[in-house]
């Protein structure tokens, strides 16, 4: 016979796999005709834009592109200075045990490394080295059996947990578009060297719908006509809404941002401006804080009862924390002299991670690429690493606490002083997102299949044995908890001692008293 079960829904975005890939794109550029010979090139860049991912049967593909920006030093002696652009195409396939078609991937890339090497005066090599992080995951509906309907008799043993319950997922596409101006007194020949980044984001939650905004932050480096070079950026809002249904005010979202395409376009020479489009794909992922009951366990001491039992794997506790580090450092650029900084590319990386108990140490440097120049558009670089620490204190102490950390720069200030003395003021927005997998034992449906065996006794003693609880010996005997500490004066049921003599009453059903 079916029991008539209480049921509560619950859908576990489940993390099946992981994996994170180093993948290595290179290709060849021939060098238009319009632009003079290569004699070297000074420094290269490139911004990565993922436009297609796919989850197929074992394997992960991602495509994509990286726009790439070439300085080099020219032949020439009336333009020493020039740029070239490229875009370097690359598709990967990378297997991945366990997933399957039709689930959901998020990709992380950074661009790690990207240099390119003078084939001859025409023709220039360039390599890059992405760094690739994919999570794919599935999404699960579980109903949870909390209660009994019918329940006269049956003991049930219940833990009550919060859980991190998924609402739903949405994505959005958003183009940013602008037209920025350059001094008016710059005739624009060329770009040399673009960099976009996504920050200063934030997330807005209201019925039904997610309220996403961000800025592009663009920084352009460009030649003019007069050879001198000029830098300019620009935030460039990126707002868009993402319907998810029955999503509230209550509910902690994630939202990741990936570049799809980058279009940069000088206007005319008498505009002095340069008109830019970005297409930003956003995802957001929404969960709500569940307060579940959970029947971990059960028994009749009347009826025999039926039931499967599995564990499954949800989030718990997800926290989602902002906090700033300021970098303030002192460094010495030898090779200064009377350039000026014209440029800096700044990556932040963590190289080790530490965890004692409830905390975790950072071991991160801050990286900066410095490009100087003087009036002479004599051009230089300089690669300087800045270590530092960050740590972060009170997480549960346990294996089951996850924490993943993510470094934006908001703020940079480079001062330089005398004797190629530079004051490094950098303030890094450090993103923290935790959570704790916990694992739920849950329970299918419930039969009961007959009458329990008669035991042959009132009542018994039995001696309390290692690992034993109240809850097993109650189910073992066909007992009740209650009825045993109430027979052995036992105040606090969760306490007892091995070799302790219990007395063990059958379970009785105290009858209804008719009204007369």
């Amino acid at each position: 016979m079916a029991l008539e079960t209480v049921k509560e829904n619950l859908r576990v975005n489940k993390l099946v796999a992981t994996k994170s890939e180093l993948i290595l794109v290179e290709g060849d550029m021939i060098v238009p005709d319009s632009k003079p010979d290569i004699l070297n090139t000074i420094c290269t860049s490139g911004v990565v834009c993922i436009y297609k991912k796919e989850v197929l049967e074992g394997k992960v593909r991602i495509d994509g592109n990286i726009d790439t920006y070439i300085m080099y030093m020219s032949e020439d002696e009336q333009s020493k200075v020039r740029g070239l652009s490229t875009s370097l195409d690359f598709s990967e396939s990378l297997q991945i045990a366990n997933v399957e078609e039709g689930m959901d991937t998020r990709v992380t890339t950074k661009l790690k490394n990207i240099e390119s090497k003078v084939i001859n005066g025409r023709k220039i090599g360039i390599k890059a080295a992405i760094e690739v992080e994919i999570k794919v995951y599935s999404v699960e509906d579980i109903d949870i059996v909390n209660d009994i309907a019918n329940s006269e008799g049956i003991q049930m043993l219940k833990e009550s947990l919060r859980v991190n319950s998924l609402v739903g997922t949405g994505e959005n596409k958003i183009f940013a578009k602008d037209t920025i101006n350059i001094n008016n007194t710059d005739n624009l020949a060329e770009i040399l060297k673009a960099n976009i980044n996504i920050g200063n984001r934030d997330v807005k939650i209201s019925y039904n719908k997610i309220l996403t905004k961000a800025d592009a932050e663009v920084k352009i480096m460009y030649l003019t006509e007069d050879n001198r070079i000029g830098t300019i950026t620009t935030n460039i809002p990126v707002i868009g809404f993402i319907d998810i249904q029955d999503v509230t005010e209550e509910n902690i979202c994630d939202v990741d941002y990936e570049i799809r395409n980058i279009v940069l376009k000088p206007n005319s020479a008498e505009e002095h401006s340069i008109y830019i489009e970005v297409e930003i794909g956003v995802v957001a992922v929404v969960y709500e804080e569940k307060q579940i009951e959970l029947i971990q366990d059960l028994y009749s001491p009347t009826e025999n009862l039926e039931f499967n039992q599995r564990n499954i794997l949800a989030i718990t506790e997800k926290n989602v924390s902002k906090n700033i580090k300021q970098i303030r450092e002192k460094i010495v650029l030898e090779n200064l002299g009377d350039k000026n900084i014209v440029d800096v590319d700044i990556m932040p990386v963590i190289e080790k991670e530490h965890r004692n108990g409830s905390r975790i140490v950072y071991e991160a440097e801050l990286e900066l690429k410095f490009i100087l120049a003087n009036s002479n558009l004599d051009v230089d670089t300089s690669l300087v690493k800045i270590p530092f620490d960050y740590s972060i204190e009170g997480l549960e102490d346990d294996e089951n606490t996850n924490v993943i950390l993510t470094m934006e720069v908001v703020n940079q200030d480079f001062i330089v002083q005398d004797g190629g003395v530079v004051n490094c003021n950098v303030d890094l927005e450090m993103n923290q997102d935790s959570y704790r997998n916990a694992n739920i034992n849950v329970i299918d449906e419930i039969e009961a299949s007959g009458e329990r065996e008669e035991e042959d006794y009132s009542i018994l003693m039995y001696i309390v044995k290692k690992d034993d609880s109240l809850w097993k010996i109650a189910k073992k005997f066909g007992s009740t908890v209650e009825d045993i500490a109430r027979t052995n004066g036992i105040e606090d049921e969760n306490n007892i001692n091995v070799g302790q003599k219990l007395f063990i009453p059958h379970y009785t059903k105290i009858p209804e008293m008719n009204n007369v």
